[in-house]
């Protein structure tokens, strides 16, 4: 079980000056043909939206209005409201563009074939199934860790690999708050 802030990861710059990422994790690490990213986008203007062959998208937006994706003809998306998923071809080469300043989203890619995602939008226990991977991040109230009791809030969160401990497989990760609310990526590898 790994633990983050998304304010404390490392920005990387976007090659067209268009945003910036924030890596939470990718399997195998550092490798360009990934089985499965999670990171978090800021988002700050128009501009093309990168392709990725062979790869499925779920996109949630985590903060401003949102970003439309299309792809003239095939594709058009713009999420409705914060901590709503929505999933994509990575396939299309998409254009995007801000409606009203720019946005955060949490994005997950799988490679389609070997890993397939179900994010989820939870206000309670989650118990991670045994051999799958997964990404928990915090939206707003306060959740804790099974086994190591770690308190998580908002931007905060956990990651496992699937051969890995996930977060307490008998405590899982729970609210501590009223106000609770996470996404939960569960990531199955399908091989």
């Amino acid at each position: 079980m790994h633990h983050f802030d998304v304010e404390t990861l490392t920005p990387g710059v976007w090659r067209n000056g268009g945003g910036a990422t924030r890596e939470i994790a990718s399997r195998p690490m550092g490798a360009e043909d990934f089985g499965w990213r999670a990171s978090v986008a800021d988002i700050d203007r128009d501009g093309p939206f990168s392709a990725f062959g062979g790869v499925d998208r779920t996109l949630t937006l985590l903060a401003g209005d949102g970003v439309l994706l299309t792809s003239p003809g095939v594709f058009e998306r713009l999420p409705a409201r914060a901590g709503e998923p929505f999933a994509f071809s990575g396939d299309l080469a998409l254009s995007a563009e801000i409606p009203s300043g720019g946005c955060r989203v949490l994005n997950i890619m799988v490679r389609r074939g070997h890993w397939t995602a179900r994010v989820e939008r939870v206000a309670g226990r989650v118990l991670p199934p045994s051999g799958h991977a997964g990404v928990f991040y915090v939206l707003r109230g306060s959740w804790q860790t099974g086994e190591d009791g770690h308190v998580l809030a908002s931007g905060q969160g956990v990651w496992w690999d699937e051969d890995g401990t996930a977060p307490g497989e008998e405590a899982g990760v729970a609210p501590l708050s009223p106000d609770a609310v996470a996404l939960w990526a569960d990531l199955t590898p399908t091989e």
